[in-house]
């Protein structure tokens, strides 16, 4: 299956969080798009692997992705190095993604900085063809950086106003994560009532930027090309 957009996590979850709406927004403009997880998250405080799982394919029935697949990683304890770049490369080259969404190069969780590294380097690696998977050499056109937990100044951000709703629907998917008052587990950073406030505040400050109630922020590698000034907010 070809996409368009491909968006990798460290985690379930961490797509929705950074680029859910814009995943929503160029699936309603009739692109198609998938998520890759590389880990199962088994080491989060609540919930388990399985209930993750399940909580991953609601989140996927909401977006209205074309596929979602995980590569069982080590959470925490993943590398940058050939054997997961391999992995990656091979998902690259299933999916042929245009555009790749990776996490932020820098964050709060150590896993985020090393799985933007790692998809990143794979994105190159996966156009040399003497690098053998089976499979054909592809290399997506553009890499970008989605924000997560720490403030990042984005080079540019995506208007997401008419689908923040749904990005927090599918956000919530994971309710084994986030705030639930009939839980019984641990509390932790991300399960606090005001960290869903967070995400909505955060998307209000890069929509600002640029005029919008909401909009999510990226990072790129290298400047992209632009056909059209006048089409710039």
């Amino acid at each position: 299956m070809k996409l368009d957009i491909l968006a990798f996590a460290a985690h379930p979850d961490d797509a929705e969080l950074g680029c859910g709406g814009t995943i929503l927004k160029h699936i309603g403009m009739g692109m198609n798009a998938g998520i890759v997880d590389l880990t199962k998250g088994e080491l989060g405080t609540r919930g388990t692997p399985l209930l993750r799982a399940e909580e991953a394919a609601a989140a996927a029935a909401i977006l209205g992705i074309a596929a979602r697949k995980n590569l069982g990683f080590s959470d925490g304890f993943f590398q940058n190095d050939k054997e997961h770049r391999i992995e990656v490369i091979k998902a690259i080259r299933e999916f042929r993604p245009e555009v790749v969404l990776a996490p932020a190069l820098s964050d709060r969780h150590p896993d985020h900085g090393r799985a933007a590294s790692l998809v990143s380097e794979a994105c190159f690696l996966s156009g040399l063809s003497k690098i053998n998977t089976g499979q054909e050499a592809w290399r997506p056109k553009a890499v970008y950086h989605y924000i997560q937990d720490r403030f990042v100044q984005p080079c540019f951000v995506v208007d997401i106003t008419p689908f923040m709703d749904k990005k927090m629907e599918a956000v919530k998917a994971f309710r084994s994560q986030f705030h639930d008052p009939a839980s019984k587990e641990p509390q932790t950073y991300i399960s606090r009532p005001e960290f869903l406030e967070y995400i909505r505040s955060r998307a209000m400050e890069y929509g600002k930027i640029t005029g919008v109630l909401y909009a999510e922020g990226f990072t790129t590698e290298r400047p992209p090309g632009i056909e059209n000034l006048l089409a710039l907010k």
